[in-house]
């Protein structure tokens, strides 16, 4: 497990973030700028911390208070930064033996063969960066820093540098090779979607404090707060009034309907009536109705009716912005709820030109947000 307390004051920054991972992988999410590289750099050992303590299992790698400091060259961390940095007159097998150069000859060579076999790296041995895909490249810079065994691999926004196309095929070769390994480590990024993909546990950074460390499931549906989950990146976060809130769910008023939402179990506390409440409601759990149906069925629940004022193709999902059929201002600009469909979903109700629909929302796709 790894336990992380740091503080460290930098001209016009201050980092003070505090978390643990007994996940084997952990993910630091958040946007640039908020502390990310800076947490790497002090497990690394590169930046002393000014103030906190760092334990990795049962070793105590940094603790302020009691004086422990252990030398970057001692704490058996492999780090990969952006942009993989691979030396361009480097071979394959030059990059993966560069951190093990003083190993007996026998044990260098054989712990180059099995960096290459586990990496599927066989054949490309001397081949130099430039004569390697995206995808090689990525698994060199792995290689490189696996080789030596670490206790704890550090990646800084591993797929930053790749073109949008090749990330996704590549986020899932990075995760299957961490699964693989089964080292702890913790990895950089901005991008949500690949936190998830990578990583068992979830650590929200902003300006220098941690908002929130999860698991990626609970962190998924279970935002600390209407902060973290701005943060996120969530969509149709939205602002009612409860009417009534009981263990299980929660009534509330929004935009002059009545919506039912289930309420969290771990909630400590019951919003009391009348007072204003933040939950959002994610876009891919907003059913449009077929109208060739007589009426809705009982599984239909939050029934509404709006008009569909812009809608945007990305490619295999299109996003609608729906306002509702009520007076007063729309919950979002010029819309109050923003929703996703399937392309073929999108071809099949003809949404090109039929534009005014009845939908429904699950109460358990409403998720109440805590104060």
């Amino acid at each position: 497990m790894l336990t992380v307390r740091l503080e460290k004051r930098l001209p016009g920054f201050a980092l003070d973030a505090g978390w643990g991972a007994p996940e084997p992988v952990v993910a630091l999410a958040g946007p640039s700028g908020s502390g990310k590289t800076l947490t790497l750099r002090c497990l690394a050992g590169l930046l002393r911390p000014d103030a906190g303590r760092v334990t990795l299992d049962d070793a105590v790698w940094f603790d302020a208070a009691a004086g422990i400091d252990r030398p970057a060259r001692t704490r058996r961390v492999g780090y990969v930064s952006q942009g993989y940095a691979l030396s361009p007159h480097l071979t394959v097998a030059g990059h993966i033996g560069f951190g093990i150069k003083g190993w007996p000859a026998a044990l260098y060579r054989e712990r180059i063969e099995l960096m290459v076999e586990r990496l599927r790296l066989g054949g490309l041995e001397q081949r130099r960066p430039h004569e390697l895909s995206s995808g090689e490249r990525q698994r060199v810079a792995l290689g490189r820093a696996l080789a030596a065994d670490p206790d704890l691999l550090l990646l800084d926004a591993p797929l930053s540098a790749l073109d949008a196309a090749l990330r996704p095929r590549l986020s899932d070769e990075l995760a299957r090779t961490l699964r693989e390994w089964g080292k702890t480590t913790v990895v950089v990024t901005n991008d949500l979607s690949e936190a998830y993909q990578l990583a068992d546990r979830v650590v929200v950074y902003e300006r220098g404090c941690v908002l929130q460390s999860a698991p990626k499931s609970e962190r998924l549906w279970q935002p600390a707060s209407e902060k973290v989950a701005r943060v996120m990146g969530i969509r149709n976060i939205l602002h009612g009034t409860v009417l009534k809130a009981a263990t299980d769910r929660i009534q509330l008023c929004w935009r002059g309907q009545t919506l039912e939402a289930v309420n969290s179990p771990s909630r400590a506390y019951l919003p009391p009536t009348g007072s204003a409440i933040a939950f959002f409601i994610r876009p891919e759990y907003v059913r449009l109705i077929r109208k060739d149906r007589e009426a809705p069925d009982r599984h239909h629940m939050n029934l509404m009716t709006g008009t569909v004022v812009s809608q945007t193709n990305f490619g295999t999902i299109w996003t609608l912005a729906i306002r509702l059929d009520e007076p007063g201002p729309p919950a979002q600009g010029d819309y109050d709820l923003e929703v996703q469909v399937p392309r073929l979903v999108h071809e099949i109700l003809e949404l090109e030109s039929d534009l005014h629909w009845q939908f429904s929302i699950h109460r358990g796709s409403i998720q109440v947000l805590p104060a």
